[in-house]
Parts: C-alpha cells; structure tokens; sequence
C-alpha cells in the first residue's frame, strides 16, 4: 500500500483536525493511506530538548518518512501571514534530502489554520509551497470543481486547505473546511497513485 506523508505542527489543535481529515480522504482512494507525523517543537532555550515522542498525537516526524511517502501534505498553523518557526525550522534542515531528491517528482500539497478570516491563510500557503518547489514537489491545489470551494464562509482556498478557528480558538473545522481538506487528501493520494503507475 503507498502512503501520503501528511506532515504538520499544531498548537492549538486546528491543524491536526485538517490533518486527520486530509488522512481520511488520502484513506478514501484505493490502495492509498496516510502517515500521520508532526514536527517537533522549537524554543529559545537550547539546552532543553523535546521529549523523544510527543506526549499526545502524532509521533514525529524521521527523514526515513520522506523518503518512504509517496507524496506529503504538509500543515502548520499561520504566524502573521507565514508557517510556523518549527516547519521552518524542520525545512531547513532538509539540505541532504534537497542535494539527493528524496521528493523530487512526488505531489505535495499544504494546509493552514488562522485565528481571523483574512489572518493570512493564503500567504502561509503559498509560502510552505516554495521550499517543496525547491525539492522538486509537484503542487498539488483545490479546484474549483469541489463545490464546497465557491460556497464556503469559513477557511478553504485554491492553493490549499484552511481553516478560521475565530476568536474562541474552535479546533473543529466546518463542514466546508472538512469536506474541502477531505478533496485534498484524495486529489494527493490519487495523482501519486497515477505517478506510481
């Protein structure tokens, strides 16, 4: 069975709600699942380091799941119109799997939460889509044949799946965001699974 990287951080929970949902569209096409892993932590103090598994959720993420995925879906929460310090921080790091293609060739698609509908979902998107371009990444967006797209009030856009948790901090997505990052994990696992052909 081929498996979709769907690699995230979350903090307060949003991003790892799309993220099981995405994993439950990747599980909707035949002969395809997800591997659900998350980054790690950064903090300013150094001399601390992040406990070797998560206490809750996704096991972190290794270098053998890139090279084991046959595409990613990769999620962090937006920071004032841009990904998060530790998906940055993970990309980075990724010289080695960059001079060696590790996912040269493989779809790759991205998914965001925002705390205010215009707290720059889009920007965060489309900036988690240039270091998968670096390696190599086929980009993978939302058409707008998914209806839930032209009609949605809450998060979803063309270059990915989102999600507004609002003022309250709500982690659960709407019934748009859902279906929306549900289209995603199909439209990913079913183009790798044509490329795999």
């Amino acid at each position: 069975m081929a498996e979709i990287l769907v690699l995230y951080y979350s903090r307060g929970g949003s991003v790892a709600r799309l993220a099981r949902q995405i994993a439950r569209g990747i599980g909707e096409v035949p002969g395809m699942s997800a591997r659900l892993r998350s980054v790690p932590p950064v903090a300013a103090i150094t001399q601390a380091s992040a406990p070797p598994v998560p206490e809750e959720g996704a096991p972190y993420v290794e270098i053998a799941d890139l090279a084991a995925c046959d595409g990613i879906v990769l999620g962090s929460p937006t920071r004032f119109g841009n990904m998060a310090a530790p998906v940055k921080h993970f990309l980075d790091g990724l010289g080695a799997e960059w001079v060696n293609g590790t996912l040269a060739g493989k779809p790759a698609a991205v998914f965001t939460s925002t705390a205010s509908m215009h707290g720059g979902q889009e920007s965060t998107l489309l900036s988690m889509q240039l270091p998968l371009l670096h390696h190599g990444c086929l980009i993978v967006g939302i058409p707008f044949t998914e209806p839930a797209l032209s009609h949605t009030t809450t998060g979803g856009t063309p270059y990915g799946a989102s999600h507004v948790a609002g003022v309250q901090d709500d982690p659960q997505p709407s019934e748009d965001e859902a279906q929306l990052a549900r289209a995603l994990g199909r439209r990913v696992a079913d183009i790798a699974r044509r490329l795999a052909r």
